[in-house]
């Protein structure tokens, strides 16, 4: 059964690698960067139009961004990355099926997530370290953006499902239209019909919609995929099987969730004490993230994009072709990710200043941060590519191991210990001794799994 695949002439197990990882690679970089322009062009906008305070906002409502962003990865990889094992094999009605109840619950999650942001956002926003001045931005930010909940999660997780069905360029359109929409909003609402913070919100949900009608679309009319009606009902054994392979990409995502909880919390204690004050540091921090979202996004697309090659030719037990395109992604990834260390340590100001005015004090925090706290960045795309490329063959308990390591087991202790010693410098550095360790235990256990393989 397990040569079916190979010898099927499915191009992922025949065509040149290089050629067939461009082609799957570059739409899921654009499809990321598209899904990271969202929050990036708001924050651009609403520091120009708003200012240091409408950065702050943005900041403390994106981990809700984060939550919708974590949903829709566990059930996009997951179902994406079954309907490719299963597919490699041989067994395309079950492929189709598991990639049906992928579907189902995207509609089905998104929905309940928007209903309980709605219900309980005040609360939330505390809980994600909203000062007092900060909170009114923040609440109408989110009020208005849980309308869109139900489509950024079905645009998000939908397209792993239309790349897996060999459709990357609409996967790309898809994320890439309501991108272009909200790009052309943004000043319109912000400056044109002076809405300010509101207005941004109108924009991002408007090209949410659209992108997710367009997934919609898509499953109804252009599918490659046969899908019945019969198997959108939902089986726990399929949900499961997704979920197993979801999980290290949802883990990463609600542990990057936890820590920026954790992080605004204690820049706003710290911040506090020091001559910064609360809002400054959450502002920065705010603008920084974003910016490492442009890096990670292309990290995780060069990843995601190459989720059907390793899924598939694991699945027909070709091996050899699946270690030489982990071996290139890695390489990609960590020549994008010292581009990036440069820039970083070469140009922070500049880099901060995309995003907004602010007084000295601002620019003198943002810049520090910026060129500590990314000190390591040039070892930093290795992480997240190996997390993905263990979920893709299968091997979910690795996944979730390389989604914990920077996250929870380094990054998120550091936060809370190095402050108690190094007041709020301590935030900074305990980033890069965390992306550190996590690319050296990326690096270990890739190595052994590949090696098995050769074996």
């Amino acid at each position: 059964m397990a040569e079916t695949g190979t010898k099927s002439g499915n191009p992922l197990a025949s065509e040149p690698l290089g050629k067939m990882m461009m082609k799957f690679a570059i739409p899921a970089i654009i499809s990321m960067l598209v899904s990271a322009l969202y929050n990036i062009v708001d924050q651009i906008f609403i520091g120009q139009g708003v200012g240091m305070l409408g950065n702050a906002a943005t900041n403390v409502a994106f981990p809700v961004t984060t939550i919708c962003t974590a949903t829709a990865l566990l059930l996009g990889i997951g179902s994406a990355s079954n309907y490719n094992l299963e597919l490699g094999a041989g067994r395309e009605k079950k492929a189709n099926q598991l990639a049906a109840n992928g579907i189902s619950m995207l509609c089905l999650c998104g929905v309940a997530i928007a209903v309980i942001v709605l219900l309980a956002r005040n609360p939330l926003l505390h809980l994600f370290g909203a000062t007092k001045d900060v909170l009114p931005y923040a609440l109408d930010y989110t009020t208005i953006t849980a309308f869109g909940i139900p489509f950024l999660i079905l645009t998000n997780g939908g397209s792993h499902l239309i790349r897996a069905d060999r459709s990357p360029r609409y996967s790309m359109v898809c994320m890439l239209t309501g991108a272009v929409i909200n790009t052309i909003l943004d000043p319109l609402f912000i400056f044109g019909f002076h809405w300010g913070i509101k207005g941004a919100a109108f924009a991002t949900i408007i090209g949410q919609i659209v992108s997710g009608l367009l997934v919609l679309f898509y499953f109804w009319k252009l599918k490659k995929m046969e899908l019945e009606a019969g198997m959108f009902r939902l089986r726990f054994h399929d949900v499961a099987m997704i979920a197993s392979l979801g999980a290290s990409s949802f883990i990463n995502q609600i542990a990057m969730l936890f820590v920026q909880i954790v992080m605004n919390n204690t820049l706003k204690y710290y911040g506090a004490a020091s001559n910064y004050g609360s809002d400054i540091p959450l502002a920065c921090v705010g603008v920084i993230t974003k910016v490492n979202m442009v890096f990670l996004s292309i990290c995780i697309g060069i990843s995601q994009g190459c989720q059907p090659i390793w899924g598939f030719n694991y699945g027909a037990e070709n091996y050899k072709r699946v270690r030489r395109t982990y071996k290139l992604s890695a390489i990609w990834c960590t020549g994008i990710a010292t581009v990036f260390f440069l820039c970083f340590q070469m140009f922070p100001r500049q880099i901060v200043s995309i995003f907004g005015t602010g007084t000295e004090e601002y620019f003198h925090f943002a810049e520090r941060y910026l060129k500590v706290f990314m000190f390591m960045t040039f070892a930093n795309g290795i992480q997240p590519m190996s997390a993905g490329f263990f979920t893709s063959i299968g091997k979910a308990k690795l996944g979730i191991i390389m989604s914990l390591t920077r996250q929870v087991i380094f990054l998120l202790p550091l936060i809370v210990i190095f402050p108690m010693i190094m007041g709020i410098d301590g935030v900074m550095y305990a980033g890069p001794i965390a992306d550190g360790a996590a690319a050296i235990v990326a690096v270990f256990f890739a190595r052994r799994e590949l090696i098995r393989m050769r074996e």
